[in-house]
C-alpha cells in the first residue's frame, strides 16, 4: 500500500519528469510488482484537456496528469487506485471519465466516486477481495457519512473473504502528522474522525484499512487483529506538492495477512522523494522512524509495534490465531 500518486501535470504549465516519467517507480519496482495485491490513491486526473473547476487562489491546484503515463502504473505493479479524493474532479466529468477510462485500458480496478463505481473486487490465490475508497469531497462516497461507509462494507463483507478500505482524509501538512482525537477541519471543511472510522470498518468487518490525506505520515496501528495505516502520505508526486521535510517521505506498506484477514507481519519501505524524480530508496529510513516514533505515541493501545527499521510485529501472539497441534498453519497473502 502507498499513498498519494500525481506522476506530473500540464496545467496551468507543464511539469512533467525526465524520460517521460519511465524512470519514476524504478527503485520501488521490485517491491510493488513482487506483492499479491498492490494498492495506492490516485491523487488527481489522467487526461488530456477540459476546464479546471479549481480557481486561482494561493490554495487551488489542479493536477493533469498526460493520459500517455496510464501505462506506468500498470508496470509499476498497479492493481487498485483510490479516487476517492479531492483532485479527482479537478476537470470535471471530462477528468473522470478519462481517468476511468485510462485505468480501465490498463486493467488496474478502482473505485470512489459517488454514483460511479463503489467498489471493486478482485481475485488472488482462490480468495476473493473486495475493495473501497471513500474521501471528504461532494463528488465522492464521503467517509463522514456512516451510513454508506457500513452499506459498502457490509455488502464486500457478505460477498467476499477479505475487504480493504482506502479513506482519503485528515487535515493537510508538515504539522499535521500526529492523529488526533475526534473530527479534523481543514480550510473549513471536515475531513473526518479518522480512528473512528478506521475502527468502524473493522467493525463491520473489513481486514485492512489504509489512509492518505495529509501529505505526510501518520501512525499505524493493529486493532482487533487487523491493520490499520492513518495515512501513507506522498508516494510519487514530483511536483506541485510539497516535499519538504518529512514531506518527502514516500513509504510503502507492504502486510502479511492470512485468509481470515488477521494481520501476522509488516515492514515499512522507507522511500524519498525529491523533486522532478519521484521515489528513492533511502538507506537512513526516515519514513520507517518516523512511523515508529508516531505509532507509539498515538496509538499506545495497538496490538503491534513499529521499530525504527519499518519492521511491523504483533506484541504478543493471539492465541485464537495459533494452529492446534497438527493442524496447518493459515496460507498468507502480502499487500
Amino acid at each position: 500500500m502507498v499513498g498519494d500518486i500525481m506522476m506530473g501535470t500540464t496545467f496551468p504549465s507543464m511539469m512533467l519528469p525526465a524520460n517521460d516519467g519511465a524512470d519514476l517507480f524504478r527503485d520501488a519496482e521490485p517491491i510493488l510488482q513482487r506483492t499479491d495485491l498492490t494498492l495506492g490513491n490516485l491523487e488527481g486526473t489522467l487526461c488530456d484537456g477540459g476546464q479546471s473547476t479549481k480557481g486561482n487562489g494561493p490554495n487551488s491546484y489542479s493536477f493533469r496528469t498526460p493520459t500517455k503515463y496510464a501505462p506506468l502504473l500498470k508496470q509499476a505493479g498497479f492493481d487498485y487506485l483510490s479516487m476517492a479524493n479531492n483532485h479527482a474532479n479537478d476537470f470535471g466529468l471530462v477528468g473522470i471519465e478519462s481517468t476511468e477510462r485510462c485505468l480501465r485500458e490498463q486493467g488496474i480496478l478502482f473505485s470512489g466516486i459517488a454514483g460511479r463505481v463503489e467498489s471493486a473486487v478482485i481475485e488472488r490465490n482462490g480468495l476473493k477481495i473486495g475493495l473501497c475508497a471513500f474521501g471528504h469531497n461532494s463528488y465522492t462516497l464521503k467517509h463522514t457519512d456512516f451510513g454508506t461507509v457500513g452499506r459498502i462494507v457490509d455488502q464486500l463483507v457478505a460477498d467476499c473473504d477479505l475487504v480493504i478500505v482506502s479513506f482519503h482524509g485528515g487535515a493537510e501538512g508538515r504539522t499535521q502528522n500526529h492523529l488526533p482525537q475526534g473530527s479534523e477541519t481543514f480550510l473549513g471543511e471536515n475531513r473526518g474522525s479518522l480512528r473512528a472510522l478506521a475502527h468502524y470498518c473493522i467493525d463491520h468487518g473489513a481486514d485492512v484499512v489504509y489512509g492518505h490525506g495529509p501529505h505526510v505520515t501518520r501512525a499505524i496501528e493493529v486493532y482487533k487483529d487487523r491493520f490499520i495505516a492513518y495515512s501513507l502520505g506522498n508516494f510519487c508526486t514530483p511536483y506541485n506538492v510539497s516535499l519538504t521535510g518529512i514531506s518527502g517521505y514516500a513509504p510503502i506498506a507492504e502486510i502479511s495477512i492470512d485468509k481470515d484477514g488477521r494481520f501476522r507481519q509488516g515492514k515499512i519501505h522507507s522511500f524519498l522523494q525529491t523533486r522532478g524524480i519521484g521515489p528513492r530508496t533511502d538507506k537512513n529510513e526516515g519514513a520507517a522512524q518516523e512511523m515508529s516514533r508516531l505509532s507509539q505515541a498515538d496509538v499506545p493501545q495497538s496490538q503491534a509495534l513499529v521499530d525504527v527499521h519499518g519492521n511491523i510485529c504483533l506484541k504478543t501472539p493471539t492465541p485464537k490465531t495459533l494452529p492446534l497441534e497438527g493442524e496447518a498453519t493459515h496460507s498468507q497473502h502480502s499487500l
